[in-house]
């Protein structure tokens, strides 16, 4: 029987009411000083608890990860609480959520670290675009490359972020390994120029998950990751073999799941399926929201077990009801996706209340 994005899912570490995913999404409105999220969070987050499983805004596991204004962390006490009264209104409402782990690496500007330099594999600078920043948008700048100690220390910072995301009341969560922030940066041959053990593309990721691993255990840990992605000046010139090696290196863990987005010529998810024994969540990260058949379509070829969808769910928090009944999909409001209050971020109604 083919496959349906409304049919209950069960794995060893998952247990979802529909195979329908939340994609982590930066909404930008943390206090910028603390990195505490906005209490408006708690009923944004609560109104789209009907996806089998929420994966959160990107969360920074450590301060130099942070890539811009508004943007939460989970690296103190006060950020904990912040998240957990947001994860006991999910729980209340009937959901699963998963915090992803995102750091930036290059990805950022001084302006956002307090005067501090952005830091990635190599010091390879973006030089086609700008960054936004709490001044505007910026050029970017050239980061300073960590050393093999630093490099050590934000694998630490990645596995105490997880601890502190269990803390909070996550249920599990989402190692960011995509969209050209510091793991892609160190998978990329375009930006990892290294010499050190870290120079080997897959070392520095499957280093990370295998620390979050031991930190949370393997049920609670997923992994994002976009191959052949060239977002963000990224340059993978063999994403075929780095990908295959890396998916073969971590399929022993028995992760909570993979999550891979398909962007670019590589055909990310027919070649790796097949190494993945567990479950796979599919993303496809293009210049207009997926539609529910392409989600179904790649539910059907067997191509993954969930799919994960991003902007549907900003203008639609009831999205899995709304594809029950099909009824129709409300559009989001561009220009007030990222900061703000509650206007664009917990006003859009569900259908009934809609009505």
């Amino acid at each position: 029987m083919a496959n349906d994005l409304l049919k209950p899912y069960e794995s060893d570490h998952l247990d979802l009411p529909n195979r329908i995913v939340m994609a982590p999404m930066t909404r930008g409105r943390a206090d910028d000083a603390t990195a505490v999220p906005n209490p408006l969070a708690r009923d944004y987050y609560a109104q789209r608890a009907g996806a089998g499983l929420i994966v959160s805004e990107g969360i920074f596991p450590a301060p130099l990860g942070k890539g811009g204004p508004g943007i939460p962390g989970l690296t103190g006490d006060d950020q904990v609480e912040g998240w957990r009264g947001i994860t006991g209104a999910v729980h209340a409402a009937g959901g699963r959520i998963f915090a992803q782990l995102w750091h930036v690496g290059r990805m950022t500007h001084p302006v956002t670290l307090g005067g501090e330099r952005p830091v990635a594999p190599s010091p390879v600078r973006i030089t086609g675009e700008r960054i936004f920043t709490r001044d505007g948008l910026l050029d970017h700048v050239t980061p300073r490359a960590l050393t093999t100690a630093e490099a050590e220390e934000t694998i630490d910072a990645f596995a105490a972020a997880a601890r502190n995301a269990i803390r909070a009341g996550f249920d599990g969560v989402e190692v960011h390994g995509a969209n050209g922030y510091l793991i892609q940066q160190f998978l990329a041959d375009g930006t990892n120029r290294r010499t050190d053990r870290f120079g080997e593309p897959t070392r520095f990721a499957i280093e990370v998950v295998e620390a979050v691993v031991a930190a949370v255990g393997a049920g609670r840990v997923g992994l994002r990751i976009s191959p052949g992605n060239p977002e963000n000046e990224i340059a993978e010139s063999d994403p075929a073999t780095t990908y295959r090696a890396l998916v073969r290196a971590l399929a022993p863990l028995g992760l909570a799941y993979l999550h891979v987005i398909e962007r670019g010529a590589y055909e990310a998810l027919a070649d790796l399926r097949p190494l993945w024994p567990g479950t796979l969540v599919a993303n496809f990260n293009g210049p207009e929201p997926t539609t529910r058949e392409a989600g179904e379509q790649v539910l059907n070829a067997g191509l993954a077990d969930l799919f994960s969808f991003g902007r549907l769910f900003i203008a639609n928090p009831d999205l899995p009801a709304r594809f029950a009944t099909g009824a129709p999909l409300a559009p989001y409001a561009g220009h007030l996706v990222y900061g703000g209050g509650a206007e664009g971020y917990t006003d859009y109604p569900a259908l009934q209340a809609a009505r």
